[in-house]
Parts: C-alpha cells; sequence; structure tokens
C-alpha cells in the first residue's frame, strides 16, 4: 500500500476509492423497517459504533450493501466484510426526554454491531 502522499490521496479521491465489496452470497440479517437493537460493548480499540448508540433500538432505513468492516480494518485484521445498513435512530431512544420530539440520528452500521 505505501506512504499515504499528497499525489496518492488526490488519485484515491480522483479513482473514487470505496471499501465496497462482493458479497459472499448470504443474504442480509436486517431488512428495511425492521427494527434492531446494537451491541452494547466497549472495545478498548476503533469503533464506528458510537457509546450513545450503544444498546439502543432504531429502525433499518436501507441496506447499503457489503463493506469491509472499519473496525478490522484499524486493527489490522483485514477487511471481514458484512452488510452495513443506515439506522435511524429517535433522538427519544437515545437522549431520553431531552431530545426534541423531531429529533433523530441515522448512523451506518455493520451486522455485528
Amino acid at each position: 500500500m505505501g506512504k499515504l502522499t499528497a499525489e496518492r490521496l488526490a488519485q484515491i479521491i480522483e479513482d473514487g476509492h470505496s471499501h465496497r465489496r462482493e458479497g459472499d452470497g448470504t443474504a442480509p440479517r436486517f431488512a428495511e423497517g425492521q427494527q434492531v437493537r446494537t451491541i452494547n460493548h466497549h472495545p478498548g480499540g476503533h469503533t464506528r459504533l458510537p457509546r450513545y448508540a450503544m444498546g439502543r433500538t432504531g429502525t433499518v432505513i436501507r441496506n447499503q450493501g457489503v463493506f469491509a468492516f472499519a473496525d478490522t480494518k484499524a486493527r489490522g485484521e483485514g477487511d471481514c466484510p458484512q452488510y452495513c445498513y443506515a439506522v435511524r435512530f429517535e433522538g427519544s431512544e437515545l437522549w431520553g426526554n431531552a431530545a426534541h420530539r423531531r429529533d433523530a440520528v441515522i448512523l451506518d452500521l455493520w451486522d455485528s454491531y
């Protein structure tokens, strides 16, 4: 892979580099409209699951496809491809009564979350 230089970064941006991967033929675990609950774990290293969304319930609004799993990529453990979903969390689920009634957050979350 080599050193990231300004020239290499410009080429990556121009090429539209993506971490999208081909699926292995397995069906996605979750469907659009399905309610899901995230795991409640506190890893010592990298995770794309924000702590405020751990152990919370949201609704899958879109299957984004299969992507390299950012957590294992960051730890040097390889792509470990998984489905990634756009999940909508109502503000009241995340922040209780402090949330405005129209507050919501959409997070891109992997299968294992």
